[in-house]
């Protein structure tokens, strides 16, 4: 049976970059050999926290998360932000409401024109990224551009109407317009 210093030692020894890989995988190796009393004492180290009343198995696989997540990064932070309000939720109401829309990814850019003017949103790990500002919400970005309350999904069309609602009359062009005749 392994030692929780043998742990420490390859910790300390883990190199980062391609053979961090090797040094996480034996990390998580070497967990499954230590006593429960040791494995407390890694999650002391690790969470700095006094470990919850779990069973041995949930120690290891909770400490092998941390320890992954140490070495490659953790949750993004719109992951972690959702995550958060759905335990404020859960803590508040004891049920979780999930919506139904598309999720964008960091990078995509959303284009809209309105009145003639071409607008441009971003997609960013922190929100929504139009002009020189950040902001929380495409609702909040939508009303900074019509002056309006306006849904921000509707507005850059990610949300279809519902069946019941009723469907603008289309603008018809004249005839003139269409063919370029005066």
């Amino acid at each position: 049976m392994q030692t929780l210093d043998t742990v420490k030692r390859a910790a300390a020894s883990g190199a980062r970059g391609a053979s961090a890989n090797g040094g996480v995988a034996q990390r998580l190796s070497e967990l499954q050999h230590l006593s429960s009393r040791d494995l407390r004492t890694e999650w002391r180290r690790l969470l700095r926290s006094n470990p919850p009343n779990l069973s041995r198995d949930l120690l290891v696989r909770a400490i092998a998360y941390r320890i992954q997540e140490l070495a490659h990064g953790g949750l993004p932070k719109v992951t972690a932000r959702k995550l958060a309000t759905f335990g404020t939720e859960f803590a508040r109401d004891g049920q979780i409401s999930v919506e139904a829309r598309p999720q964008i990814k960091p990078g995509a850019r959303l284009i809209r024109e309105w009145r003639g003017r071409t607008h441009v949103v971003t997609v960013t790990d922190e929100g929504f990224s139009y002009g020189s500002r950040t902001y929380p919400s495409l609702t909040s970005i939508a009303q900074e551009i019509t002056g309006a309350h306006w849904s921000g999904p509707r507005f850059f069309g990610l949300v279809k109407r519902s069946v019941d609602e009723p469907r603008p009359k289309p603008r018809r062009a004249s005839v003139e317009a269409c063919h370029g005749q005066a």
